[in-house]
C-alpha cells in the first residue's frame, strides 16, 4: 500500500507513534510519505519506502494568522496525485482530520477517491476539541473519517461521551518496538549520572501543568529523604523554571539534572531504576510504556489510560491524582530493596510485551486494507 501520514513532527506523543508506526509499515514493505511541516523528530534515516514532504507556508500579509491547513490540503492533493497515494493516516482531529477531509473533497472533483483514518491521540479530543469554538469542526471532522481509532479505551469512552459520533471508533493502543528497547546499550554508564547506592529516578515529558512536574519533584524529595536518589528530568515546557525553582527552595537542586529535549531516552532509562508520571490525564501513557519496556517500573496516577498500561502491583503502583505521598510511598516500596526491585523491572517489560509492535501494527493494516476495499467498492 502507499500511505501518507499526516503528524505532529514534535516530541510529543502522537508525533512519536505516528512516525514509530510509518518506519514499522516500512519494514513491512509499505510506501510511506510523511507530509508535515518539518521532518518528524523520530524520522532519522529516509529510505526507499520512506518519504518526507514538507508543508511551506508562505506568508501574506493579508493574513493576520497563516493558514496551515489551506497548505496543507493542498499539499495532500498534490502528493495524492505525484505518488498515487492509496490512503491518508491523520494523527490529531484538528487541524489534520479536517484538512484531510477538505483534501478528499478536491481530489473527488478530479475522481480520486482516497479513504482517510483519523487516530484521536488525547489533547485533540479532551482539551482543544472540546473547546465550543473547535467543537463543531472536531464532530464533523471524526464523522467525516472512513475509519477512526483512538490510543485507548479511555480515549473511546471520553470521545463518545463529549462529542456527537456516528462513526465506530476502534481502540487501536500505542506500542513499542519492545525487542530493541531490553538491554539496548552494553554499557550504560551509569556512574556517570550517580553513586552506586543512589537510586536513579526519570521523568519525561513535554513539561506542560498537565504533567504535574512539580508533583514529580515533590515526590522525589519524599524519596531522597528516605534513601539516596538521584532525579533525571527529560524535556522542556512552560514548567521547568518553576520545577528548577522549586529544587532549589527544597535544596535538592544538586540531585536533580534537567536535560531538556533528548533523542537519546532510551540511554536514559537504561541505568533508571524508577519512573514517574503523575499526569492530571494521559489518553495513554507512552512514556510510561517505553519505561516499562527498558524495564524500568512506573509510579503513576490513575488518570485516562494509564490503568490500562501501568498495572497495579505487577508494573508499578496507581494513585488518585495529585496523591504525592502516597505516590512517594510506593516509590519506597519499589526501590529500598534490590530484590524487589528486580522482580519489579522484569514484570515491567512483561506488562509490555502486550503493545510490541508485530501486535498492533498489523491492526491497522488490516483497517487500512478494509478501508481501501470499501472506498473502492462505493
Amino acid at each position: 500500500m502507499k500511505i501518507a501520514i499526516v503528524c505532529y513532527p514534535t516530541f510529543g506523543g502522537s508525533g512519536v507513534v505516528a512516525t514509530e508506526l510509518g518506519l514499522s509499515l516500512a519494514e513491512h514493505g509499505h510506501e510511506i510519505h510523511f507530509i508535515t511541516y518539518k521532518q518528524p523528530v523520530r524520522l532519522e534515516l529516509l529510505s526507499k519506502n520512506i518519504h518526507f514532504h514538507e508543508v511551506s507556508v508562505p506568508v501574506y500579509p493579508l493574513f493576520h494568522y497563516q493558514p496551515y491547513e489551506l497548505a496543507l490540503s493542498s499539499k495532500l492533493v498534490d502528493m495524492v496525485k505525484l505518488h498515487k497515494i492509496e490512503l491518508l493516516h491523520v494523527h490529531y482531529a484538528i487541524p489534520h482530520a479536517y484538512a484531510g477531509y477538505m483534501a478528499q473533497k478536491m481530489l473527488a472533483e478530479e475522481n480520486i477517491h482516497i479513504p482517510m483514518v483519523t487516530t484521536l491521540h488525547g489533547t485533540d479530543i479532551t482539551l482543544v476539541g472540546n473547546h465550543p469554538f473547535y467543537k463543531p469542526a472536531v464532530t464533523f471532522s471524526i464523522n467525516n473519517s472512513d475509519v477512526v481509532t483512538s490510543v485507548s479505551k479511555s480515549l473511546k469512552e471520553d470521545t463518545l461521551h463529549l462529542f456527537d459520533i456516528k462513526k465506530e471508533i476502534h481502540v487501536v493502543p500505542n506500542f513499542i518496538d519492545i525487542p530493541k528497547k531490553i538491554n539496548p546499550f552494553t554499557e550504560c554508564q551509569r556512574d556517570l549520572m550517580a553513586e552506586p547506592d543512589e537510586r536513579i529516578i526519570t521523568h519525561v515529558s513535554n513539561l506542560r501543568p498537565v504533567k504535574r512536574v512539580k508533583d514529580v519533584i515533590e515526590i522525589f524529595d519524599r524519596i531522597q529523604q528516605r534513601i539516596p536518589a538521584k532525579l533525571i528530568v527529560v524535556g522542556e515546557g512552560p514548567e521547568r523554571e518553576a520545577c528548577e525553582n522549586l529544587c532549589v527552595e527544597k535544596g535538592i537542586e544538586e540531585k536533580v539534572l534537567f536535560v531538556g529535549n533528548s533523542n537519546e531516552v532510551d540511554k536514559i532509562l537504561c541505568f533508571t531504576d524508577l519512573f514517574l508520571l503523575p499526569s492530571e490525564k494521559e489518553s495513554f501513557g507512552l512514556a510510561a510504556l517505553e519505561a516499562m519496556a527498558c524495564g524500568v517500573p512506573v509510579i503513576s496516577s490513575n488518570t485516562g489510560g494509564l490503568p490500562e498500561v501501568n498495572i497495579e502491583g505487577v508494573s508499578g503502583f496507581l494513585s488518585e491524582v495529585g496523591n504525592v505521598a502516597e505516590m512517594a510511598e510506593n516509590a519506597l516500596k519499589i526501590l529500598e530493596s534490590d530484590e524487589t526491585l528486580a522482580r519489579f523491572k522484569k514484570q515491567a517489560i512483561e506488562s509490555a510485551m502486550i503493545y510490541d509492535t508485530k501486535k498492533i501494527v498489523p491492526l491497522y493494516e488490516k483497517l487500512y486494507k478494509d478501508a481501501i476495499l470499501r472506498k473502492n467498492g462505493d
